[in-house]
């Protein structure tokens, strides 16, 4: 049996889970039960404005207050959103977008400028968006970001109140989906330009999605109401939608098991097997990565041998199968299952495995490296965020290179938005991080690692590397993108500034009244624009 399917298998899994669905227009009468759902998403957003926002925790909960041009539907397809309708011209440089008429939540009309302000918003340098490159596939908006180009060379324009033009620098298959994506979520020009933190107040929060924020209590839940003045509203079937920020797994799960959450996204590993029959747990497709970053700004991490070798004395294996316990395959590549290649393959089959364990080439390696039995090994820490998970694993490797290279290491446990702040400033030495696609194409992990990337956060940089992204962006030949981004790939695990780990599965549990909550295998957590309770 295969380890993990094609990628409309993986989606057509996920539909069939009974949790999702995509019976919008669902008829049942549930007049008379209170239509509310009450989620755990396991962090405090580090920030809601859609421009500067990284995490899957941000992600999500602005998925629910705003709609970019198009959204996802439960099969992962694209559906109009703000947008009603597109064309994109033969040659597939010129995209044009036809607005329908929506509101803000405020009552002001959502127009074409309000995205051409808000993608340049994004785009600005002063901005210091991490995800700005993923503009960059519009003409002009690299120069503007590297502060080369003018804002009025970008290739963005309102022709009309309602119509919106896009010029790319070269035919791109993945820009559809990425204006799906929370960078390019629109904000109210008024507003944003009136009340610089306006992001940060429900009172303030103007939005254009299924769903307004009406309280904020930090470290503890947001609590939305659906949004009358939403285009979609009739088939937004929730009233209520409480969002919970507890990083504690144990908390979370005895909130659950008392009635005071519906649903969570993430539950400790060691309850697994002990839910294993129970229909509340679902084990959901997640096309991500588990991986270790590493700092090649300090040392020793500096050196590839280091690097090579700590990667390759661990037992994989064993952290899925005694560890997170939930389906993860091992991973030995950093691009998971579940992307069409050019031939239509699985672009991780195609690719296959870049690198084994080898505890005799590891043990070699970091004698080379001037450290043999880990003697002499500088201090060194593991960076986690706060999550029993995140803690086993590192636990178990931290025992490993022990075991297997006489080297110590300790472990550092740090709050959400303290860990993505060291993170990006690259105050760590090895630091645990997880990646899901933002869109559906390999690029949106391959293009991470570019020199000076904003989500590269490892120091490295590579211009061969470079200049195989640069290529697979600046043709609309699927065969050559693809050759390139597997050459680019074999590159990156050449090098191991990242260890991969695992590839995700996604474990949670949800009340089994709840309907056509929409599970994602990436980008965000879950979409309850369709949900209701049963």
């Amino acid at each position: 049996m295969k380890k993990i399917l094609l990628a409309l298998m993986i989606l057509m899994a996920f539909v069939l889970t009974g949790c999702g669905g995509n019976n919008a227009n669902n008829t049942a009468d549930n007049s008379s039960i209170t239509q509310l759902i009450r989620y755990n998403v396991d962090a405090e957003p580090k920030t809601l404005d859609p421009a500067k926002s990284t995490g899957l925790p941000d992600g999500t909960i602005e998925l629910q207050m705003l709609d970019g041009l198009t959204r996802y539907d439960a099969n992962q397809e694209i559906q109009p959103a703000a947008a009603e309708d597109w064309d994109i011209s033969e040659d597939g440089l010129t995209y044009t977008f036809k607005l329908r008429d929506a509101k803000w939540s405020n009552g002001d009309p959502v127009t074409a400028q309000d995205f051409v302000y808000s993608w340049l918003r994004a785009l600005a340098p002063e901005t210091a968006s991490e995800y700005a490159y993923q503009f960059f596939y519009i003409k002009g908006a690299e120069d503007y970001n590297s502060g080369e180009g003018k804002k009025e060379d970008v290739a963005l324009k309102a022709l009309d109140d309602k119509t919106l033009q896009v010029v790319l620098n070269a035919p791109a298959p993945q820009f559809l989906g990425l204006t799906a994506f929370q960078t390019y979520f629109p904000v109210n020009q008024k507003v944003t330009e009136g009340n610089p933190n306006w992001f940060a107040d429900p009172k303030t929060y103007v939005c254009n999605g299924p769903f307004k924020m009406v309280s904020w209590e930090h470290n503890q839940k947001i609590v939305m109401e659906k949004n009358p003045d939403y285009w979609d509203a009739e088939n937004v079937k929730l009233e209520k939608l409480e969002i919970y920020l507890i990083e504690n797994l144990d908390t979370s799960f005895n909130m659950y098991n008392n009635g005071q959450l519906d649903m969570m996204n993430e539950i400790n590993a060691q309850e697994l097997p002990s839910l294993q029959g129970n229909n509340e747990l679902k084990i959901m497709p997640d096309a991500s990565v588990y991986f270790y970053r590493f700092n090649v700004t300090h040392k020793p991490f500096d050196d590839v041998r280091v690097r090579k070798a700590l990667a390759l004395a661990i037992d994989r294996q064993a952290l899925v199968e005694s560890v997170m316990k939930g389906g993860q395959k091992p991973a030995y590549a950093f691009v998971p299952f579940g992307f069409k290649d050019n031939d239509d393959k699985d672009y991780r089959e195609n690719g296959g495995d870049y690198f084994q364990e080898d505890l005799t080439e590891a043990k070699k390696l970091l004698a080379e490296a001037g450290y043999p039995d880990g003697n002499g090994f500088p201090k060194a820490a593991i960076m986690f965020n706060t999550h029993e998970n995140h803690q086993k694993v590192a636990e178990a490797i931290q025992q490993m290179w022990k075991k297997n290279l006489g080297i110590d290491v300790t472990i550092q446990n740090v709050e959400w938005q303290v860990y993505l702040d060291r993170q990006s400033n690259l105050d760590y030495d090895i630091s645990r991080a997880g990646w899901s696609p933002d869109y559906l194409d390999p690029m949106s992990f391959i293009d991470m690692f570019v020199t000076d990337g904003g989500n590269n956060q490892t120091g490295w940089s590579n211009q061969e590397y470079d200049q195989l992204v640069n290529r697979a962006k600046s043709t609309g030949d699927n065969n050559v993108r693809m050759e390139s981004m597997h050459q680019a790939e074999k590159i990156l695990l050449d090098e191991m500034p990242i260890a991969p780990l695992f590839f995700y599965t996604h474990p949670i549990m949800i009340k089994e009244n709840l309907k056509n909550v929409i599970v994602p295998p990436f980008a965000t957590y879950a979409d309850f624009k369709w949900a209701y309770v049963e």
